[in-house]
């Protein structure tokens, strides 16, 4: 099977699991990979659909702070 073979089938698929309504899309929480402002930490964020901002703080230093 070719590649536009197989595409055209997953496409198909799909359109038919749409039409018998088998598949839910939800949207949930997203998570932010944030980095500490004061000790350069990573630090993962989860934030609620619809916000932008989310308080939090460093895993390492502890330091309270905001995602940009």
């Amino acid at each position: 099977m070719s590649k536009q073979s197989l595409r055209e089938e997953a496409e198909r698929l799909i359109r038919e699991s749409m039409e018998k309504k088998t598949i839910v899309v939800k949207q949930g929480a997203t998570r932010i990979e944030a980095v500490c402002g004061k000790c350069g930490a990573p630090n993962r964020v989860q934030a609620e659909k619809g916000q932008t901002r989310v308080k939090f703080a460093c895993k390492n230093c502890g330091h309270k702070q905001e995602t940009l």
